[in-house]
């Protein structure tokens, strides 16, 4: 026999199920609340104004999938040797990262590219012995290294690059660092595989430094994040010129290792993936592609605290993002491309 319900109970179950949705929404609101007040920090934070609504709610979606990311790879990371960090990039999907900052900055050189500077591929630390290498270098300790600096949205990583390589072979020659100019690489440099804002490659910016009789400083040609117009050679006076540029054997960390106990050296990597977008610490390892498409400069190499090996990155997004600009990338790696590709094509201007 099917008893009846009594309707005082019905109604105290109807009521409880409202209560139970009430709170589960006010704590998704709660939480969207949360997420709204945390964008609008960040906003303030990095000074990001937004043209409409519209704009806003695309970046604040965009900003909390990158947030609930960051959180959760940095959750599961127990056994990991790096972290992800909210930065100037976390209102910005990946594609739309990759497209103002690696898709046309970086061009890989061509295979069959012949070294102009260097055409029988000499390497001039080929005779160097490993063990005659120090355990760790940082070219900043040793005064070779100019501050960060940020190339906003122009795609000049390969201008970025290799000036960091030439400040730090004048500075280890002739014992000053003068910050030089990549504007003037951005707007002159323009005949051959270098196009400015649309990418370039370091090693035809070595070219071009050495047939312009070298570059001037940051000072007198300060750096506009857009192309321009070049100026007149009347009107640039050189401050920092090299004689010669040479690449480093190709997927060759030992190599690499010679080249960079010496001096800083250009390297290229693949740094468009979500993680790369949020360094935020330590050293850099795991799975990582190798489809080159940004320019940073290696200024050392060393060991963490637990033993991890790792090369010292300069990059050009500004200090907010990586260890206050820089990246650690795991050195030694089984794959000969090494991490992201940076033993890939690095190489070096010579004095």
């Amino acid at each position: 026999m099917i008893m009846a319900i009594p309707k005082v109970f019905l109604l105290a179950v109807v009521l409880g199920c409202i209560c139970l949705c009430s709170t589960v929404l006010s704590a998704r609101e709660l939480g969207d609340a949360a997420m709204v007040e945390r964008h609008e920090q960040w906003m303030a934070q990095h000074g990001r104004v937004y043209k409409d609504g519209a704009e806003k709610a695309r970046r604040f979606e965009a900003f909390r999938n990158n947030v609930v990311f960051i959180e959760s790879f940095n959750a599961a990371g127990n056994r990991r040797k790096f972290w992800l960090g909210v930065n100037q990039f976390t209102d910005l999907t990946n594609d739309e990262f990759r497209a103002t900052k690696t898709n046309k900055g970086f061009i890989k050189r061509n295979a069959a590219a012949v070294n102009k500077a260097s055409p029988t591929g000499t390497f001039r630390y080929s005779n160097v012995s490993a063990d005659a290498l120090p355990a760790a270098v940082d070219w900043r300790a040793k005064g070779a290294v100019t501050p960060i600096k940020n190339q906003g949205q122009c795609g000049c990583c390969w201008a970025f690059s290799a000036v960091a390589a030439t400040e730090g072979i004048v500075q280890l020659s002739t014992g000053k660092l003068v910050p030089l100019s990549e504007q003037e690489l951005v707007d002159c440099d323009a005949n051959g595989a270098d196009h400015g804002c649309e990418g370039g490659e370091m090693d035809d910016a070595f070219e071009f430094i050495i047939k312009n009789g070298g570059l001037t400083s940051e000072t007198n040609y300060p750096y506009t994040a857009q192309d321009g117009q070049c100026k007149a050679k009347n009107t640039i006076n050189s401050v920092a010129t090299i004689k010669g540029y040479e690449d480093v054997p190709a997927n060759d960390e030992a190599s690499l290792m010679k080249a960079v106990a010496a001096q800083p050296v250009s390297v290229a990597v693949d740094g468009g993936d979500m993680v790369f977008q949020h360094y935020a610490g330590g050293v850099l390892s795991g799975s990582c592609g190798t489809s080159l498409d940004h320019g940073i400069v290696a200024v050392g190499y060393g060991a963490a605290d637990d033993g991890t090996k790792f090369w010292l990155m300069k990059n050009s997004w500004g200090t907010t993002w990586g260890e206050d600009g820089y990246i650690r990338m795991e050195k030694d790696v089984a794959d000969a491309g090494g991490m992201c590709g940076l033993a890939m094509q690095p190489s070096y201007p010579t004095e």
